[in-house]
């Protein structure tokens, strides 16, 4: 760039470069931030002063939040970016914004009717939230409605920044519960039947985050999850099966979703990945067919009568050491004589 200077809110800078290699590995699970940034060759000029503004930022942090409660539209817009790209690019800022009183303003603007406003909101709050310190404040302030209304009604990068802004809100314990209260599933799941690629792996980890919470297992099942899923773990192009299998695995433990499973059909994908698939889609494909067994001689009649016994016996002696065990334990179960005399077994429903 050679060593022009420039002059930024009454600060000087010069000889400023940004590493772009480094600043895009600022996430890990959810590495989402890909909002329009700057689009003139003078705004670029100020990526390159806000990136580098790392030491003595605070006048510009309280600068940026004071524009978010600009009467003018464009100010909000730029200052919500300005904002974004200090918390992606620098950890040490998120607290800082934060603190500066950026979080409520920021949320206001997920609400907002201009689409492109509300994925700034979004995508900052976002940024923020990669600090554990802002989680339980951008919690409290508000965030979990706009983000799940953004989930429906924003841009494409709006719905996949608020389903990863959700994932990093639900890393909070008690925040499970409350963003699936706030209608977070079903759009989470319509994200990943509808959503790009980029998208499905978004909701989908998100999904597993908060299902671990029984009450949202349930939400999951009825807004027609499970058919999702299976179509999902049969295409082996997708680069879906793992995650997808995942979140079946975290869904089993409730009766209503193993029901489901075998309902759309996924008794005989699961036994295809047990046979075919890699060996970690082989190790959970069998944790998810013995949770579906262990109570049910009927659902083990299922996955007997879909050839699943000789993958199984392969299985056990070439697995990983878990898959070994599960596959050994299945095995015994199938094997098991299947008439229904018990008392419990006998009320179960034919499928």
């Amino acid at each position: 760039m050679g060593t022009e200077s420039y002059t930024y809110l009454g600060r000087n800078f010069s000889q400023l470069s940004i590493n772009d290699a480094s600043s895009s590995s600022a996430f890990s699970d959810c590495n989402s931030d890909r909002s329009g940034e700057f689009a003139t060759a003078s705004s670029q000029t100020r990526r390159f002063l806000i990136t580098c503004a790392t030491e003595n930022s605070d006048d510009l942090i309280r600068q940026l939040v004071a524009d978010l409660h600009s009467a003018s539209l464009d100010d909000q817009k730029q200052a919500a970016m300005e904002i974004r790209l200090l918390a992606k690019n620098k950890p040490e800022n998120r607290v800082k914004i934060a603190k500066a009183g950026a979080i409520k303003p920021l949320i206001s603007l997920i609400s907002s009717p201009d689409l492109q406003l509300q994925e700034y909101g979004v995508t900052a709050i976002l940024n923020l939230s990669l600090c554990d310190e802002n989680k339980e404040a951008i919690a409290s302030a508000g965030a979990i409605k706009p983000l799940v209304r953004a989930l429906s009604t924003g841009t494409a990068t709006a719905k996949e920044n608020s389903a990863c802004a959700l994932l990093r809100l639900s890393q909070v314990e008690e925040n499970k519960a409350a963003i699936g209260r706030s209608g977070a599933i079903p759009p989470l799941v319509s994200l990943l039947a509808s959503g790009g690629f980029r998208a499905k792996k978004d909701a989908s980890t998100a999904l597993y985050s908060l299902c671990t919470v029984k009450e949202n297992k349930l939400r999951a099942v009825k807004a027609g999850i499970m058919k999702v899923l299976v179509e999902l773990m049969a295409d082996f192009e997708s680069n879906m099966v793992d995650k997808s299998a995942y979140v079946v695995s975290v869904l089993v433990s409730v009766p209503e979703a193993r029901a489901a499973l075998v309902e759309e059909g996924g008794v005989p994908v699961l036994v295809e990945i047990v046979e075919v698939g890699t060996q970690r889609q082989k190790e959970i494909a069998v944790v998810i067919l013995l949770q579906v067994c262990e109570d049910s001689v009927a659902y083990r009649s299922r996955v007997a009568r879909e050839g699943a016994i000789p993958p199984l016996v392969a299985l056990s002696q070439s697995g990983t050491n878990r898959a070994k065990q599960k596959a050994e334990k299945l095995i015994e179960l199938l094997r098991q004589p299947r008439s229904c005399n018990g008392g419990g077994l006998a009320s179960e429903v034919a499928v």
